[in-house]
């Protein structure tokens, strides 16, 4: 069945909590384990199909995002949603309270991970907060449409954001730079509505952390990713290593690309291009590319092969940029019909390539552990596991480039080896902004920015955005839509760069040992936490101190390796 095909039906609140509050008194009067995983399988039943109708009605909606009837049914769930996870939260309480947990852990039938995870959600939620969860969910759709309905005209066209941005890497550095101007006069344009959006979602989110009895949001933040191995000190190490062991080597890589391009100054607008004759590109369009992605997914394995035919199949990934359309990339799942789909905005970059390795990563992911036993409860993971997923298939695909770049090939992975190491100390300063805009909850708009400025000159000293329209302010972050739409997630996305560029390390000696312990890794899901994959695969916890160096001095040495080679 096509994705287009899929019936999307609303559960309602009432039926909902008429099905959950009678699950709850199951669990609460079950005399034996048996009764208790039957009311748990009854319980999942629910969950799958809430989860369903919420991804079926947020992808209709976020495909057209000017489409009324999604619209009201992504405005249902934002203010259900809420309400449901009350109920949610009760039924945890009652599985937590069961005089047969012990029975349940020690016979697997409910692994002890599976309650750690519900201790973990008894702190993230509480029926006082209801209101407020209703509230941030509307405040921020208020940010998602005005970034999808956002336009930049640029010579004369009118184009979103993803469309704009092909523009920053122009080899011609006049375009990058005008390109960047109208990114920075169009947002100037919107900055009180972004200000205000943001600063009204700062309070709601203090408010409720303050509510559970918690100092500011950022404990709270962290409960809300459900996060089971690592907390804030662990992540203020991670800093610590980034700051210390990769700011310098990419400083260092980035200057020489600087000089490479014949510029004095690194400008922000000199960022995205890393070759003065232009950056690779695909060599053909979205046919070209899925071609090639469909023969690497069959030659890699035959569960990557029988996984892209169904992906394919399935017409599962909607990838042309146009008007209403949300801005970003993601990829998503239907769990009843165990369909994994993957939206994204092709614009003629590299990135487009990324989409058929990164966002397919995460699609694989949820296709191989889609019948695993406890992914109602546990999913893929953590972000920090499902982004590893996905960073580190971004890799593994590095034999197959030539089907999608042609000769150039090997810059591409040049180019793709420095963006993945230059992220790191990127995502870091968002993770770290967050923190301590949510540790000042009262902080001007004007704190923010300058609380960004000082963060770039902390982890990306080579960088300047002076001179660049409202950019120069230290707004940057207001087109993360993390920052906005998903607090304290971004982190996940550095350590899992880590964990991939050791995979990729790997791979370089021994292609198919690194492979065969990814997909070790992949399809445990959930069922193991972040830190015990990374030890069971041999890799190395980034929360270690000085564990960045090691990968900092491998990974320069590769890209010296790869530059000889150009």
């Amino acid at each position: 069945m096509k994705v287009s095909e899929l019936k999307y039906e609303r559960l309602t609140l009432e039926e909902f909590a008429q099905e959950i509050q009678t699950i709850i008194e199951d669990v609460k009067k079950a005399a034996s384990a048996d009764q208790v995983m039957a009311a748990r399988n009854r319980c999942n039943d629910l969950y799958i199909r809430l989860e369903t109708a919420q991804a079926l009605s947020y992808m209709r909606y976020s495909i057209n995002t000017a489409d009324e009837f999604y619209l009201a049914e992504k405005d249902y769930y934002d203010e259900m949603g809420p309400q449901a996870q009350n109920y949610l939260l009760e039924y945890t309480k009652a599985m937590l309270a069961t005089p047969f947990r012990k029975e349940l852990e020690e016979s697997g039938q409910i692994i002890p991970l599976v309650f750690r995870s519900y201790e973990v959600e008894l702190k993230s939620m509480s029926h006082e907060i209801i209101e407020d969860m209703i509230e941030e969910n509307k405040v921020v759709s208020q940010y998602s449409q005005l970034m999808a309905s956002m336009e930049f005209e640029f010579r004369g066209e009118k184009l979103p954001r993803p469309m704009l941005m092909k523009y920053a890497k122009s080899p011609d550095r006049a375009t990058r730079k005008e390109a960047y101007e109208v990114l920075g006069k169009t947002l100037q344009a919107h900055s009180e509505e972004l200000d205000t959006i943001f600063d009204q979602l700062v309070h709601i989110r203090d408010r409720m952390a303050k509510k559970m009895g918690y100092e500011n949001f950022v404990e709270l933040g962290y409960y809300r990713m459900g996060r089971l191995c690592y907390g804030p000190e662990e992540v203020k190490q991670f800093r610590e290593n980034v700051r210390r062991d990769i700011v310098p080597v990419v400083s260092r890589l980035r200057t020489e690309v600087a000089g490479n391009l014949g510029v004095d100054k690194l400008m922000v607008y000199d960022y995205d291009l890393i070759f003065p004759q232009g950056d690779p590109a695909p060599k053909g369009g979205k046919e070209e590319i899925f071609a090639a992605a469909k023969a690497m997914y069959h030659d890699m394995s035959k569960e990557t092969g029988e996984f892209i035919d169904f992906m394919l199949e399935t017409d599962a990934f909607d990838v042309e940029s146009r008007k209403n359309k949300w801005g970003g990339g993601y990829c998503t799942s239907f769990m009843a019909y165990h369909q994994p789909f993957i939206l994204a905005n092709f614009n003629g970059t590299s990135g487009d390539v990324d989409v058929v390795t990164h966002e397919a990563g995460h699609a694989f992911a949820d296709y191989s552990t889609s019948h695993n036993q406890f992914v109602v409860e546990l999913n893929v993971g953590g972000m920090e596991t499902a982004e590893t997923h996905s960073m580190s298939m971004e890799f593994f695909a590095w034999p197959y480039m030539e089907n999608f770049f042609g000769e150039d090939a090997e810059r591409y992975k040049f180019m793709h080896l420095l963006d993945a190491l230059s992220f790191i100390p990127y995502g870091t300063i968002v993770d770290d902004f967050q923190r301590q805009v949510y540790e000042n909850p009262d902080w001007t708009p004007e704190e923010r920015k300058a609380a960004w400025r000082k963060l770039e000159a902390e982890f990306r000293p080579h960088i300047t955005f002076d001179g660049v329209p409202y950019l120069e302010e230290g707004t940057r972050w207001q087109y993360q839509m993390h920052i906005y739409e998903a607090p304290f997630y971004y982190i996940d996305y550095c350590l899992a760069q880590t964990a991939a560029l050791q995979f990729l390390l790997a791979s370089r000696k021994d292609y198919n040992d690194a492979f065969q312990r990814y997909v070790r890794l992949l399809s445990q899901g959930g069922e193991k936490v972040f830190t015990d994959l990374l030890v069971e695969a041999g890799l190395k916890s980034p929360f270690r101190e000085g564990a960045l160096k090691e990968l900092a001095v491998e990974s320069e040495a590769l890209l010296d390796s790869l530059k000889a080679s150009l």
